[in-house]
């Protein structure tokens, strides 16, 4: 386990929750357009973030094969919940890297939302 093991633990942790949060009965959506910001921020922001400063820090720490997965895990449900707030069912399947290098290219985690999965439609951004 890397020293970040327990942050990318706790990550997951808060993200199942939101997950099961946004999705009430039959897949209607317990979330608002004015949450979407937030889940990415807060949400899988800081997943993407905790990557980037673990290979951007100096060295490079290696993430085991299930510390890797459960970043992923985290960030993409926080990707579903914010695409849940503009009433879209997603199944996001996002590798962490490649969030990372959008957020260093664009600095902009509103962008990484909408450019990952479409939500909302660009004519609506």
């Amino acid at each position: 386990m890397s020293r970040y093991g327990p942050r990318i633990a706790a990550l997951e942790r808060r993200a199942e929750r939101d997950r099961a949060d946004v999705t009430v009965g039959d897949g209607d959506s317990g979330a608002d357009p004015d949450d979407a910001a937030t889940y990415l921020r807060e949400g899988a922001g800081q997943a993407i973030w905790l990557y980037v400063e673990a290979r951007t820090g100096g060295r490079l720490v290696p993430f085991s094969p299930a510390e890797l997965d459960a970043l992923e895990r985290a960030m993409n449900q926080w990707l579903e919940c914010y695409t849940r707030c503009y009433g879209v069912a997603f199944d996001a399947d996002f590798t962490v890297r490649e969030a990372a290098e959008l957020l260093v290219q664009t600095r902009n985690v509103d962008d990484i939302g909408q450019l990952l999965t479409g939500t909302p439609p660009r004519e609506h951004c």
